[in-house]
């Protein structure tokens, strides 16, 4: 079944997003993904048991533009989603986020606990990540340059789509554990696009996060999966979230870089769906 493009006006704009699946609302969102009606393998991993809303934020794909930089903020996020999920007449939903959209599902938790059934985090962080050594965004880290140079090239507009592809091959070879295995991973996989926007905004705001004091807000059950070899959001920064989340679940996935979701799919899915019975039950 393929994903149902859908333009939902709300009070903040008007928000592009795609839906699949059936069951209990479930949003995704990533801080500077453009996605498309061929979907996201993230989101694709929740369709068996919900009814999935992927959202492209403010100035991705055709959602509403910002009129400030200030609006592409994390926190801009969430109040847009909020929005979003109003419009479309849902009491309560989960949030589920990868990377820089677990970071907005914090923020979420945090700001907005009544309206969460459950928040699902993967490869996430609750402060600034760079500092650690083994992050291939720190600067002694020895593929470093190579990622900032990808991201910086991916930022143009004017790419051909053979360069576009073969240029995000590349970037996300370096957060798979197994690089090698790139084409059985991401056979046929959706395309989707960098927000070079939300991606610079980010790129200043990511500096100064921190929300580790404020995570006892969230009252809602947390599942928290990370790769043992993450490269993007190391899993030190998954091991203390877990710990300041008082009732949290942590699943770690040994043979997983940022991707465990598609490394150990069979791995990943088992132990979601326990984590979605038990919140049921």
């Amino acid at each position: 079944m393929a994903w149902k493009q859908q333009l939902i006006e709300t009070e903040n704009g008007i928000f592009e997003l795609f839906s699949k699946g059936s069951g209990k609302p479930l949003c995704v969102a990533h801080h500077y993904s453009e996605f498309t009606s061929e979907g996201d393998l993230f989101a694709e991993s929740f369709v068996r048991s919900h009814q999935v809303y992927l959202v492209n934020l403010r100035g991705a794909g055709h959602s509403v533009d910002a009129t400030s930089g200030f609006e592409l903020s994390l926190i801009d996020a969430v109040m847009d989603l909020e929005a979003i999920r109003a419009a479309i007449g849902i009491q309560t939903w989960t949030f589920a986020g990868h990377s820089t959209g677990g970071m907005i599902g914090l923020l979420y938790g945090i700001h907005f606990p009544e309206r969460l059934d459950s928040l699902l985090l993967v490869g996430a962080s609750g402060r600034y990540y760079g500092d650690s050594k083994t992050c291939i965004y720190n600067p002694s880290h020895h593929q470093f340059q190579c990622m900032q140079d990808l991201i910086e090239q991916l930022k143009n507009p004017g790419l051909s789509k053979g360069k576009r592809n073969t240029l995000s091959k590349e970037r996300t070879k370096l957060s798979l554990h197994f690089p090698e295995k790139y084409n059985i991973y991401f056979n046929d996989a959706p395309k989707k696009l960098m927000s070079a926007k939300r991606m610079n905004m980010f790129a200043r705001e990511y500096a100064i996060y921190d929300v580790t004091r404020r995570l006892d807000k969230i009252t809602c059950p947390v599942w928290i999966g990370c790769g043992l070899h993450d490269v993007q959001c190391p899993i030190e920064f998954s091991l203390e979230l877990h710990e300041l989340i008082s009732g949290s679940k942590f699943i770690q996935f040994n043979a997983s870089n940022h991707y465990p979701f598609i490394e150990e799919q069979d791995l990943f899915q088992e132990e979601l769906q326990a984590f979605i019975m038990e919140v049921k039950s």
